[in-house]
């Protein structure tokens, strides 16, 4: 019976070191486990950081391009402002034109009508003493031939 607890205890032995070994492994996996965890919980860091990094250049960079923007729109904005206040000096001063044409060209221009049709009348006045003038100068011509040809019958008869 002895020799019985002897083999017993030797295998209780045997399981022992064997579970001293399969813990011992197991102990090494969660090692190794742990230790790649490690590595990858570092490297998740890094990725982590590097992002954040992107993400702050990121937003820094649509901080400048929004500032950017901002200047253009404010460049933008006087300009419009600048146009608005050219069309509006140019709304009055086409006001201006309209007035002095309706006030002074209009005017000016009807003055100057009135007198050319004055000079028209005046002209056709001249034409028609011209016209009997020159019927004056015919019936004169007629009439100085009719006493030269009385003349020379006179001369004639005489």
């Amino acid at each position: 019976m002895q020799n019985g607890f002897v083999t017993v205890h030797s295998e209780i032995k045997e399981i022992k070191s064997d579970m001293n070994d399969i813990s011992s492994k197991m102990q090494n996996g969660f090692d190794e486990v742990h230790s790649e965890i490690k590595v990858i919980k570092s490297d998740m860091n890094d990725i982590s950081g590097k992002m954040q990094n992107g993400f702050d250049e990121v937003h820094s960079e649509i901080k400048v391009i929004k500032s950017d923007m901002n200047d253009i729109s404010g460049k933008m904005q006087n300009g419009f402002d600048e146009v608005h206040s050219e069309i509006t000096i140019m709304k009055s001063d086409i006001k201006d034109v309209k007035m002095t044409l309706e006030n002074e060209t209009n005017k000016n221009i009807r003055i100057i009508a009135e007198g050319h049709r004055d000079l028209n009348n005046k002209l056709d006045n001249a034409l028609k003493i011209e016209n009997e003038k020159e019927l004056l100068l015919i019936r004169l011509t007629i009439l100085e031939n009719e006493v030269n040809r009385i003349k020379a019958r006179l001369d004639e008869i005489a």
